[in-house]
């Protein structure tokens, strides 16, 4: 009776290994026909889906406990994002989901933000090691328990394939219709000179496959419970974080005033300055700013701390943190004024987004200080943060967004803003067809009317070839693409002639013309009547001997 009940959760370990390398062999397959030099559109998103699927079949234990069952809500969810409009932001965010929520089950508890980057860290470097270190696993399980029933099927199935492989080729050789039967199959699709490219592309996508349906164990040194850094900095003292607070807070309180008199108030700069040099020097230094802020009162104010107990030192440090939110909202303004000058761009959008979390971060560090939290909370508090941005940045198209914000304030349609930039838009894709046809619709000088007709033209073509193929699909460009034809058809916009131009719809200036040929020598005769440009048309003289041919 105990070696019957020990083996059950040997066959149940033995079939759940068989089931989870059927599965991985199934995504290759699928990854295969949806992936290999094909553009990934929706399909992404319906592999993903398929992935998510599977891993809930075979892998049970995601499911027991909240932390990984949201991992896994949310793994969903980028999938929808991927379905939606695949991009690399909405990829990355799946997979570090998918990955939290196979990992989750093989810890005891979600301790804090960081110390999970560091798993997931060590996760991507031994992620290749994986089959190698199960398939080493399984020889030794084999070799302890013997010959398994699948292992004596498979050995029975090797003499009648190679028996029938043998018959098959005789009876082709004699009979003419099994040979011409044989000829019509095509064997020679997996040989052709891309083979090794796709058995890496085999390989990558077993990998990633087998890393979520069996992935390592990441053990970690013990931390501190609270997740704080402990050390501390020599000389730091509860005298020196006094005195630096008001050394800080005076410095930060001229800043912040030249700020409001300038960005704020709308005074008049110095001579030689403009608004959009004062913003666009200052944007990326103040944020530095700010975090070294951060970075102070996270290392001298540590919850426990004699510093951090201090009456004082709180208002101070409540003060000095108020100053730097006050510096962000300034570094944001000088950001607008710098868009209004010149015009809208993604990484301006990111500039933005980036400084609105820095803010979060701040005053998360105040409230962790006033209320006595710990650094884990902190840290779980700004990366939520994080992902809810960039869950929402994965599902927002923010090429459309800074394209139809140029066409709207370009100064050819009476906005305030610069001259349309049609280069930068004709780089954003597909994103900017919707407002080149807002923009084709406005009153336009003629050239311009006819640049931008070609530019349409061309974002529309592109994306039209893109939802042909059904690899390339996806949701939100089949809404754009009819959105488009039926703006097109509703403002009466013609096809403009076609062509190579340049990327602002320009055409290409004419080549130069070729230069004129040097006029002929006129030379007078010589005494025998020759011309001299025929003695300058004869066989080349000799050249003279040099070196060792003249001795």
């Amino acid at each position: 009776m105990p070696d019957q009940q020990e083996a059950a959760p040997q066959a149940r370990n033995r079939h759940s290994f068989q089931f989870k390398l059927a599965g991985a062999l199934l995504l290759v397959i699928v990854a295969d026909l949806l992936f290999y030099m094909e553009r990934a559109g929706s399909t992404l998103g319906l592999f993903a889906l398929t992935v998510l699927a599977l891993i809930a079949c075979l892998r049970g234990d995601m499911f027991r406990r909240w932390p990984s069952r949201l991992a896994f809500a949310s793994a969903l969810l980028f999938a929808l994002a991927l379905a939606a409009d695949p991009s690399l932001l909405s990829f990355v965010l799946y997979w570090t989901a998918l990955t939290l929520a196979v990992l989750l089950p093989r810890t005891a508890a979600f301790d804090n933000g960081w110390r999970w980057l560091q798993r997931l860290f060590f996760h991507l470097l031994i992620v290749n090691f994986g089959p190698f270190r199960d398939w080493v696993i399984a020889r030794k399980a084999k070799a302890r328990r013997g010959p398994t029933g699948f292992g004596r099927g498979a050995l029975a199935l090797v003499l009648p394939a190679i028996g029938s492989i043998v018959f098959i080729a005789l009876f082709a050789e004699a009979n003419p219709v099994i040979d011409d039967a044989l000829a019509q199959l095509d064997f020679g699709a997996f040989a052709d000179e891309n083979l090794v490219l796709r058995i890496a592309f085999w390989a990558a996508a077993f990998i990633g496959a087998w890393s979520l349906l069996r992935p390592a164990r990441v053990v970690l040194r013990p931390a501190d419970p609270d997740g704080d850094w402990a050390f501390d900095l020599p000389g730091v003292s509860l005298a020196s974080v006094t005195l630096s607070l008001l050394a800080f807070n005076a410095i930060f309180v001229v800043q912040n005033g030249l700020d409001a008199a300038f960005l704020w108030s709308g005074a008049r700069l110095p001579d030689g300055m403009t608004l959009a040099e004062y913003a666009h020097r200052g944007a990326y230094p103040l944020i530095a700013t700010a975090l070294l802020a951060g970075l102070f009162v996270l290392i001298t104010l540590r919850p426990g701390t004699a510093s951090a107990a201090s009456g004082p030192i709180r208002l101070l440090v409540t003060l000095w943190i108020a100053q730097n939110l006050m510096l962000v909202a300034s570094t944001m303004l000088r950001t607008f004024d710098y868009i209004d000058a010149y015009s809208l761009t993604r990484l301006r959008i990111a500039a933005l987004i980036w400084m609105g979390l820095v803010a979060v971060g701040l005053a998360l560090i105040c409230y962790r200080l006033l209320r006595g939290k710990t650094g884990g909370w902190l840290i779980n508090a700004n990366m939520l943060a994080a992902l809810i941005v960039l869950g929402v940045c994965s599902a927002v198209d923010l090429g459309r967004m800074a394209a139809a914000w140029n066409v709207r304030h370009a100064r050819e349609v009476g906005g305030r803003g610069t001259a349309i930039d049609l280069c930068y838009l004709n780089t954003l894709g597909p994103s900017a067809l919707l407002p080149l046809i807002e923009l084709e619709s406005r009153p336009l000088p003629t050239e311009l009317r006819k640049r931008v007709a070609w530019l349409r033209a061309q974002k529309f073509d592109e994306l039209t070839r893109i939802q042909a193929d059904w690899h390339g699909w996806t949701w939100r460009g089949a809404r754009r693409l009819a959105a488009a034809r039926a703006q097109i058809e509703a403002r009466h916009l013609g096809r403009p002639a076609g062509g190579t131009r340049q990327c602002d719809g320009r055409p290409f200036p004419p080549p130069p013309p070729p230069p004129p040929p040097p006029p002929a020598l006129e030379v007078p005769p010589n005494e025998n009547g020759a011309m001299e440009n025929e003695v300058a048309h004869a066989a080349p003289a000799p050249k003279p001997l040099t070196g060792r041919a003249q001795r």
